[in-house]
């Protein structure tokens, strides 16, 4: 279901053609058109990163580029049996970029020449059935479970193919189970096999859920296992307590088990990671710290083409290696307390020790960022984003990276319809 990497900016916005198709019965479709939205999502990034470490292989990394992301949802058909058809389109433009400055991982590149694409795009479709209150999900996914979450931190989201059941039959109970096949990475046009590090695997499978004991209390639980790889188990539980003269004070813990499956393709693993953050806010204000504790031989695993569900994954780094034990302080600043809505600022600082990696045994690395962004709030440029990330990235004993790093972000959604 997907262009060439080359194929021309107007297969993005073709994919509306797809609600039009006669499946249905006039009078079925009534629900599916009516019901249907559409919109294009286009965020462009300028990011540049500078290496400080010696003996860097080049001096830093530089790219600017455009990208554009169409949604079109459709309703569902009318009956017990409601059918529906999504689609994704993504199209990222190269706007600067040279073979010695390429690799930030807004655009994919030539392996032998290190030439930057011009463009790169993907199409996807969605099959959807809604029985009752569950649906089934078949095609191009995006998930944000604990054991499959999707990148969305450069230009363009990956995506995964497979098939998610979700269902809210009992009132505070979400089950989700499924089965995931391919992964379109984030700077990427093909479609690789699921996998994780350099083995790849036939599927992942997954499934598990939440419970909400109260609008102030929720348990997950979710298993998933990547076939000839990993299996992995999580536990986690988020309770918000109202602490009296405004002030709140949000607890979210985390616990995953990571073991070898089958044949470890990948190596071994063996991780247990717990992980934790406390957030208090009182008006603008918001106060984290964090805490995560690895145990075992190996790094934490995840799926490639997703992102770690860890507390202290940060701007840069995930901090989730051998034997890491990491914490964060972080503080949020809402300006509409000064009456300047719109504007935000965060800054955080997160320190990783007792890394083991390869020769490594007692390796450290630490990360401060500190991000201010806008959002236009009248006139012709109402809904634009303005985001300013600034990054430093530090590591010894034994570990080599030393970066800075800014990355500049302009955001706009236009709904279509």
């Amino acid at each position: 279901m997907k262009p060439a990497r080359n194929a021309p900016c107007e297969s993005l916005f073709s994919l509306a053609a797809a609600l039009s198709l006669p499946l249905f019965a006039p009078s079925a479709m009534a629900d599916f058109i009516g019901d249907s939205k559409a919109r294009i999502e286009m965020r462009n990034l300028y990011l540049n990163r500078d290496f400080r470490q010696d003996n860097a292989p080049q001096a830093k990394a530089e790219e600017w580029a455009q990208g554009f992301t169409a949604r079109v949802e459709s309703g569902f058909t009318d009956g017990t049996f409601g059918f529906g058809l999504d689609a994704l389109g993504e199209l990222g433009i190269k706007l600067d970029s040279s073979p010695d400055r390429r690799g930030t991982g807004l655009l994919p590149f030539g392996p032998q020449s290190h030439e930057p694409d011009d463009d790169y795009s993907e199409l996807g479709l969605t099959g959807k059935l809604r029985v009752s209150k569950s649906l089934l999900k078949l095609g191009t996914l995006q998930p944000l479970l604990p054991v499959a979450t999707y990148n969305d931190t450069r230009l363009l989201g990956s995506t995964f193919e497979g098939g998610l059941l979700t269902s809210q039959e009992i009132d505070g109970l979400t089950l989700n189970a499924g089965r995931l096949t391919k992964a379109n990475l984030r700077d990427s046009s093909s479609n690789d096999d699921i996998g994780y590090a350099a083995a790849s695997s036939d599927h992942f499978d997954f499934g598990g859920g939440s419970y909400a004991f109260s609008p102030q209390l929720n348990l997950s639980y979710y298993y998933g296992k990547l076939e000839q790889i990993y299996r992995q188990q999580f536990v986690g539980l988020v309770h918000t307590q109202p602490l009296g003269n405004g002030f709140n004070l949000r607890s979210d813990l985390r616990y995953f088990d990571s073991r070898g499956d089958g044949a470890e393709k990948a190596g071994r693993i063996d991780n247990r990671n717990f992980n934790s953050m406390f957030t208090l806010s009182q008006g603008a204000h918001k106060v984290s710290a964090a805490y995560q504790q690895l145990s075992g031989d190996s790094a934490f695993p995840f799926l490639n083409g997703g992102d770690p569900y860890v507390v202290n994954l940060v701007t840069f780094n995930t901090f989730t290696r051998a034997e890491e034990d990491s914490w964060q302080l972080r503080y949020d600043y809402d300006f509409a307390a000064q009456g300047i809505p719109g504007l935000t600022f965060m800054t955080r600082y997160t320190d990783g020790r007792h890394v083991k990696a390869g020769t490594v045994d007692n390796g450290r690395e630490w990360e401060r960022d500190t991000d201010i962004s806008y959002v236009i709030q009248s006139g012709v440029l109402k809904n634009v984003s303005l985001r300013w990330r600034n990054v430093t990235f530090r590591s010894g004993n034994g570990l080599t990276t030393a970066l800075d790093e800014n990355r500049l972000i302009v955001g706009y959604t236009l709904a279509l319809w």
